[in-house]
């Protein structure tokens, strides 16, 4: 193994995040979407602090070290869909580094990684009685709890997208979003989702008339700041207890649950309608 730097020997200070915070920062930054910075920073932190255990630069580190890395995790008690992010998180930070020619080669390049089923998902839906008791607890909180709650049981949209979609974006029918990546996407909205929305923005008909929609955020804070999506996770947290759920509550759940909710309304008419 060829011999690497030690920076941890003389300044338990100077760690790879700080040595390396601009090329870490202007490889974070070349992706457009928020979720992909904030989890790729976060994997990549853990990775620098990792290396920094072993006193290894991080543009030093070999594959063996990320073998170790990979196996560190997993004894860490890491999924294999989240060893499997970690490791394409470092592999891509060590393909940027070449193009700008900080490394020569990808050390992560050929590391295994986990076999992933795209398909399974260890997420718990909610039951149908439990989705109504969410939404019941939310519409007692607030109109933002209200509005936030069935927007996401009833389109299935991402937190993200939720709390970035804004006022102009908003019909009687339909919410514009931003996917991934930036490109917009048109929801449908049933009724009552449109109105607990615009409930909440209180756009008046006369506005809307005039084109006096404006591009402000939908979801806010009291004082009009953006509504931060740990705040939101907390908010849903919250809300499940109230109504009496025991199971693990994030977005995500309420993402599984629209499908899961979809799938059984499918299927009963399909059921119906072969025994018609």
């Amino acid at each position: 193994m060829a011999e690497t730097t030690q920076i941890t020997v003389r300044d338990p200070q100077v760690t790879n995040a700080r040595v390396h915070a601009g090329l870490l920062g202007v490889w974070v930054a070349s992706y457009p979407s928020p979720n992909t910075r904030a989890s790729y920073t976060r994997d990549a932190h853990l990775f620098c602090q990792f290396l920094d255990a072993g006193g290894i630069d991080l543009l030093a580190a070999t594959r063996a070290h990320l073998d170790v890395f990979a196996r560190t995790r997993t004894a860490a008690g890491d999924a294999d869909t989240t060893l499997a992010r970690r490791l394409a998180a470092v592999s891509a930070f060590y393909t940027y580094a070449i193009t700008v020619d900080a490394v020569t080669t990808n050390p992560a390049q050929h590391v295994a990684r986990p076999a992933v089923d795209q398909d399974h998902t260890t997420t718990a839906a909610l039951s149908r009685r439990e989705a109504m008791r969410l939404l019941d607890a939310a519409v007692a909180d607030s109109p933002r709890s209200h509005a936030l709650v069935d927007l996401l049981l009833s389109t299935g949209v991402r937190i993200s997208e939720a709390l970035t979609s804004t006022e102009a974006g908003l019909f009687r029918d339909r919410l514009v979003i931003r996917r991934k990546g930036g490109k917009k996407a048109v929801v449908a909205l049933p009724e009552h989702t449109a109105t607990a929305l615009y409930g909440l923005v209180g756009i008046m008909g006369a506005e809307l008339a005039t084109g006096h929609e404006t591009d402000r955020l939908i979801f806010t804070t009291r004082s009009g700041s953006p509504w931060a999506r740990t705040n939101a996770h907390t908010t849903l947290t919250r809300l499940a207890t109230r109504a009496g759920i025991t199971k693990p509550m994030s977005s995500h759940v309420l993402r599984h649950t629209h499908a899961t909710l979809a799938l059984d309304v499918l299927t009963g008419d399909v059921d119906r309608r072969a025994t018609a």
